[in-house]
């Protein structure tokens, strides 16, 4: 990667134009970056530095020649910029954008130009650049500057982030656990890592990372920084640093003036003051991110926000679900109002489609960089305010979020008054500031205007007194205003016409008044001009001054769009308010919000966990066991961030945590295989779980030999009933493991119910109680393709290993299903007495499959014929439970 001035200039700096040293001694300031210039309507690079932008951009490369030599240059389309820089960002390269900071026709001699912002994938502020409904972080990890090297005295670590966009800016601080689990939860996109702190840091993390001067992270350094951000004492050491650090390096991409001002303050935050979830649980339960053909996440499920702001609310929320019962609650009663208002509900999210992103907004105008447009869009935002206020008029539960629901009605008049309705996209077009809101410039206006008028008139009044029939009246940027008269009547130009310009076949003219009223219109226009853009930058300062009333107002539009977006999701999709505080996890008939969406049907399933229970969950490849571990899961995170949940009724505990280790994964460029990972991830649960946690646990100690798996897998269920008390679900194949429930008094057996038949399995996704021993897969492996000589094979030896080897069955006692049928070839039962155990086995299965669905028919809402047709249905399946038992020696 090239970056900084270019070598070959370097070495004939003396001999370069002024342009070209101009350019050296910028590249040289920022000689972490690539440097793109601002040429008339280019951005160029040059020498090394655009081979690089023209590989990178796909862009054509041209050899430029002057007096001191020859060297490679490509631009940039000023108007097309975004596309190119979004490249660049994507590679890994940071970009200096040197602009002219001077009128190029008032300079004398060079054009001055600055550095007016530092692009990094994690401090981009530009629109074209950023998801609107995501926040885009960039985060900082310093080491405790009293702690010594690596190595030596405390791992005390702080970590910083913040939007530059936005101004949201926080910071914390703790253990290298601490830092692991807090970059998971911001996912930034560009991280700084200071002196001392270990390597494994910035490898754990997948977003570039920028390196800082040591000296960026002194104490000193950090303090003074601060002092412009509420001060450092609130802040312990390492946190000190980190913040400090970071915001010297968000001031630094904001250019040669860079500020923050919009940054309102530096907030410090307590990790354990929310469900805690780390890089492997949001993964596990593809809170965000889902690698499947769908694609679909939780967060996708549940955003029916209006606005940019809601959606960045929602998506914080997930990301920190609350431990509080209170404030919990207060949620919970926020979406109960919306769900139960529609008129409401529907009146609040119809304003919030009006509201245009104000955390950004008020980013801009801070910056100084906003444009009328953006002022339109603040005002418009501020219009909807008191809709929305309306609609919440008597709604208890939402008091406080419309308390704060400032319309802010002396900025939206002064917006109003000061900035036209539509106003053109750049300021320097004019015509911004609207008619009456200056005297000085009505005016100048008024000058401008009546001399354009008066050389409106005066192509007839010059026809007419000269007699020339096709005299022309007109005006260009070179020359000014002129008349013009062909050569075939230039007998009739009078004495007062002086000649301006001669073209093919006529001349162009001017008259002293014409050129008096010129230079009054000129001169009026660039006095407009000029007057204009100084009321509007004394227009964005005065709004800039209200940021923090900005901010109030973008917090409580953010909050009330997204308890409406959760209140939507309730209603439409029939999800319930869990009940908060139980001892232990009951669900009844929950769902999967994700799976649920996609599949073409859906099985709900109970659960009931007492606290500190290990559910052990048995059955089939295929049945559901990993769906449903995740929705109780995801019940618990959904409640706790505020939702309802999808389920008929749920009863929670507030846990602390939520631990998964679900799914393989590996690292193999770093190491570790998809077993050392597993290993990994089961250590952070065993290590870090307490009775209030809550652990998701698949199949641990599948990727080893299956003596060792099963003896970890069986060490780690004792650990988890005896040492952590964590409420756990544990699914295994290894099906010695429950007899667990007999030997500990909070293990308890669970299973996920199927159905053979002719030697086909259904699975039926039902979960029950008590213990499977068949996986069924050798049938699975069917079912994916695999060649019949294979699958054949397999049964055999199956078979086999079961005539010698019951090691790995289910204990005596346990329920006995047709999913514990022991096979032999393609379900041929070896002997009489297992096919008449198999048969007695699949009536009871049936029957208890018959009365659930009679117990769970609706019968009220059931018309006439549809409910002869089920009597008929549920007749055909006790006929056939009938004929199993028969088959078997016995009835039901």
């Amino acid at each position: 990667m090239v970056t900084g001035a270019p070598q070959t200039m370097r070495e004939r700096r003396e001999e370069l134009t002024p342009m070209l040293a101009q350019y050296v001694d910028v590249a040289e300031r920022y000689d972490d970056c690539v440097v793109l210039f601002r040429v008339g309507d280019f951005y160029k690079a040059f020498c090394e530095a655009a081979d690089e932008v023209a590989r990178i951009c796909e862009l054509t490369r041209i050899e430029r020649e002057d007096s001191t030599g020859t060297y490679t240059a490509c631009g940039v389309p000023v108007d097309n910029a975004p596309k190119y820089l979004r490249r660049l960002l994507d590679a890994d390269y940071r970009v200096a954008v040197a602009d002219q900071v001077e009128d190029a026709e008032q300079a004398s001699g060079l054009v001055d130009r600055a550095v007016t912002q530092v692009l990094t994938p994690g401090t981009v502020v530009e629109e074209e650049l950023l998801d609107e409904g995501s926040s885009t972080y960039v985060a900082c990890v310093a080491r405790d500057p009293g702690g010594g090297a690596a190595g030596d005295g405390p791992d005390e670590y702080g970590v910083a982030y913040v939007d530059v966009s936005t101004g949201e800016c926080a910071v914390t601080g703790g253990d290298a656990a601490v830092v692991d689990e807090e970059l998971a939860r911001v996912a930034p996109a560009e991280l700084l890592v200071g002196p001392a702190v270990p390597g494994g840091v910035a490898d754990a993390t997948d977003c570039m990372v920028t390196e800082r001067d040591p000296e960026e992270f002194a104490p000193d350094a950090a303090r003074d920084t601060l002092a412009d951000y509420g001060g450092a004492d609130r802040f312990a050491p390492a946190e000190r640093v980190a913040a400090g650090a970071l915001l010297r390096y968000a001031e630094y991409t904001q250019g040669d003036d860079g500020t923050l001002e919009y940054v309102r303050r530096v907030r410090r935050y307590d990790p354990r003051r929310s469900l805690r979830l780390d890089a492997t649980a949001l993964r596990g339960l593809e809170l965000f991110e889902n690698h499947a053909d769908s694609g679909r996440t939780l967060f996708d499920t549940l955003d029916e926000t209006r606005s940019a702001l809601g959606r960045r609310r929602l998506r914080a929320w997930l990301r920190r679900p609350l431990v509080d019962r209170e404030r919990i609650a207060a949620r919970h009663d926020a979406v109960a109002a919306f769900a139960d208002r529609t008129l409401v509900r529907e009146d609040v999210r119809e304003a919030l489609a009006s509201a245009y992103d104000l955390e950004r907004l008020v980013g801009r105008i801070s910056r100084g960089r906003a444009t009328a447009r953006d002022l339109r869009s603040l005002h418009d935002t501020l219009a909807a305010v008191p809709a929305m206020r309306e609609a919440l008029a008597g709604v208890d539960a939402l008091g406080e979020v419309r308390a704060a629901l400032d319309p802010l009605d002396d900025l939206r008049s002064l917006i109003d008054e000061a900035v036209v309705a539509d106003p053109p996209q750049e300021l320097t077009d004019g015509g911004v500031i609207r008619a009456g809101y200056d005297a000085e410039l009505d005016e100048i206006r008024t000058t401008a205007r009546e001399g354009r008028e008066w050389v409106a008139d005066l192509e007839a009044s010059e026809r007419e007194r000269t007699g020339i029939d096709n005299l022309e009246v007109g005006y260009n940027s070179v020359h000014g205003y002129y008349i013009e008269v062909t050569n075939g009547q230039l007998e009739k130009v009078p004495d007062d016409y002086t000649r301006r310009q001669t073209l093919k076949n006529s001349e162009r003219f001017y008259t002293p008044e014409l050129k008096r009223r010129e230079d009054e219109i000129l001169g009026a226009e660039e006095r407009a001009d000029a007057l204009e853009y100084d009321l509007f930058v004394d227009l964005r300062d005065a709004v800039a001054a209200e940021s923090d009333r900005i901010g109030d107002l973008a917090d409580a539009v953010a909050r009330l769009d997204a308890l409406a977006a959760l209140a939507t999701v309730a209603v439409e999709r029939d999800y319930t308010r869990p009940e908060m505080g139980a001892d232990g996890v009951h669900l009844d008939r929950s769902r999967h919000p994700v799976v649920e969406e996609t599949a073409a049907e859906f099985v709900p399933n109970d659960a009931a966990l007492s606290r500190g229970t290990v559910a052990l969950i048995t059955g089939p490849n295929m049945s559901g066991k990993s769906t449903y571990m995740r929705q109780v899961a995801i019940a618990v995170v959904l409640a706790q961030a505020g939702s309802f949940v999808p389920a008929d009724a749920a009863r929670l505990p507030v846990v602390d945590r939520v631990f998964t280790r679900v799914g393989a994964s590996d690292d193999i460029a770093g190491g570790e295989s998809t077993f050392m990972r597993e290993m990994r991830e089961l250590t952070d649960v065993l290590c870090d779980a307490t009775p209030d946690s809550l652990v998701v646990l698949d199949e641990v100690g599948r990727g080893t030999a299956t003596t060792d798996g099963r003896a970890i897998a069986r060490a780690a269920v004792e650990f988890l009933h005896d040492e952590s008390g964590a409420t756990t679900l544990f699914a295994t194949h290894y099906h010695g493991l429950t007899d667990l429930a007999d030997e500990y008094d909070r293990v308890v057996n669970r299973h996920f119910a199927a159905t053979e038949r002719d030697g086909d399995v259904t699975f039926l996704h039902r979960i029950r109680e008590g213990a499977a021993a068949a996986s069924y897969g050798v049938e699975v492996a069917e079912l994916a393709g695999v060649p019949d000589s294979v699958v054949t094979r397999a049964h055999d030896l199956v078979a086999a290993d079961r005539d010698g080897d019951t090691a790995g069955s289910a204990p005596d006692g346990a329920q006995r299903t047709l999913d514990e049928v022991a096979t032999n070839g393609h379900g041929r039962a070896p002997d009489a007495a297992n096919a008449a155990r198999s048969a007695t086995a699949a009536s009871d299965d049936a029957v208890a499959d018959l009365l659930a669905d009679l117990r769970g028919y609706h019968l009220a809402e059931t018309t006439p014929l549809e409910a002869l047709n089920a009597l008929h249905d549920l007749q055909r399946r006790a006929e056939d439970a009938a004929s199993d038992a028969d088959a078997g020696g016995e009835r039901p």
